[in-house]
């Protein structure tokens, strides 16, 4: 039976390596569907949770991941000399930026490292990090080659971007249109077939490089644009005019507009790192992407504008920032999630420490701080109590993250002074005075 047969029959072995946003989501996808999964991560918490039928991410709930597990079809481990047992192999590790901005692409050397050694004939590889254009064919095939795999021949290379967004209840997994381009014509096959199992769209594009390419467009375009509506923002306070107002105002043309939206700087896996993967490869070609890194900037600005705009509020209450007592709404990086990463919420935190304040923050998706890559300093640290007493103790209190679950009407008749990044309060009249940033 070929590798396409045993695709579309759901008889092939699905191995996913890193099980957090990404990957997580693609297990349960491919459990649900009929498919006996192998899912691989470093981190044996995971694994055993995963195991016990437990979930560790908040928008995905431990009855899904015990379905699965109780299904018999799911399997998690740490030993990646099992890739031997799957057909098909997809990787969602992390593609961070280094401390200077440039491209690390150390997980998905170091997982290639680990797999490849283990991989047998007729198995497709898929990278699903997003990345520059080229990582697949630079990266992923030498080392397959190196193993004696001939890609599209003995085995099959794909790339298809992950286009997860955590705590979207209109999009998921199998839903949001999956482009796959393949190394060669017959992995582009076999990468339709292995998507086809799980979403409904499947969009094949004519190579890997491609594929990579439409990945950084599609979240430089929100970069870009956040950059701009950011940058509005900050003239449009200088002029006295509510940025918020005039959005939604050109938000009624019903053509030529798309409406974004500012705040306190970017967040997230995506769009505050993947422009900088093409401006590091732009470079290479003699060329530089100033649009781009011109949005980078300014958004990586807007911290300090939010800090800037507190200790303004602050002065003019007569109330110096060091010794202040300042609480930040929100550490997840968006509305109703548990996802810290790349949170502009601890840039917040670092510039309000080194000011002097005393800094706590309130976010009932994040209890505790747990493990983070760059934020060390933060972790064990709890989210305070909501009590009136507490939040009426805070001279600042800054929102940072609109949540749902925040009580608003008792956060505005508590504080006497907020700070809104979001527009949370709107145009309410509070009893407490509201600045926007």
């Amino acid at each position: 039976m070929s590798l396409i047969d045993q695709l579309e029959s759901k008889s092939a072995t699905i191995g996913i390596v890193g099980l957090g946003y990404v990957g997580l989501p693609l297990v349960l996808a491919y459990v649900e569907a009929g498919c006996r999964v192998l899912g691989f991560d470093i981190d044996n918490k995971k694994i055993e949770r995963l195991s016990s039928g437990q979930s560790y991410i908040k928008h995905i709930s431990d009855e899904d991941v015990a379905t699965a597990q109780g299904s018999g079809q799911l399997e998690a481990t740490t030993d990646f000399s099992r890739v031997s047992e799957v057909n098909a192999l997809i990787l969602c590790v992390p593609t961070p930026l280094d401390e200077h901005l440039e491209p690390d692409l150390s997980y998905v050397r170091s997982t290639l490292d680990s797999v490849c050694p283990h991989l047998q004939t007729s198995t497709v590889v898929s990278l699903e990090s997003t990345t520059y254009p080229g990582t697949t064919a630079e990266e992923m095939v030498p080392r397959l080659e190196k193993q004696g795999l001939i890609p599209g021949e003995t085995t099959f290379v794909v790339y298809s971007p992950e286009r997860e967004d955590p705590g979207n209840t209109k999009y998921n997994t199998t839903s949001i249109p999956k482009v796959v381009g393949g190394h060669t014509a017959e992995c582009l096959e076999v990468g339709k077939a292995l998507y086809n199992i799980v979403i409904d769209d499947v969009v094949p594009v004519s190579s890997t490089a491609t594929a990579e390419m439409t990945k950084l467009l599609e979240n430089i375009f929100r970069a870009v644009n956040i950059g701009l509506v950011n940058e509005m923002k900050v003239v449009a306070e200088a002029m006295g005019i509510d940025i918020w107002e005039v959005i939604d105002a050109a938000s009624t043309k019903p053509f030529g507009f798309t409406p974004f939206y500012p705040g306190p700087g970017l967040g997230g896996h995506c769009i505050p790192i993947d422009p900088f993967y093409l401006t590091w490869k732009a470079k290479e070609y003699g060329l530089h992407t100033r649009f781009i890194e011109t949005a980078g900037q300014i958004n990586r600005s807007m911290p300090m504008y939010v800090v800037d705009r507190t200790v303004e509020a602050l002065n003019e209450r007569e109330k110096p920032v060091k010794g202040s007592r300042i609480l930040l709404m929100g550490l997840a990086y968006k509305a109703n999630v548990d996802d810290m990463r790349e949170s502009p919420t601890f840039q917040l935190m670092n510039r309000f420490t080194e000011l002097g304040a005393h800094v706590e923050y309130h976010d009932p998706h994040v209890p505790i701080i747990g493990p983070t890559r760059d934020h060390s300093e933060w972790e064990g640290k709890i989210s305070v109590e909501w009590t009136e007493k507490t939040i009426a103790s805070f001279d600042a209190i800054v929102i940072s993250t609109n949540h749902n679950a925040f009580n608003l009407q008792e956060l505005a008749s508590w504080s006497g002074l907020i700070v809104d990044t979001r527009n949370a309060l709107g145009g309410s009249q509070a009893p407490c005075d509201i600045v926007k940033a």
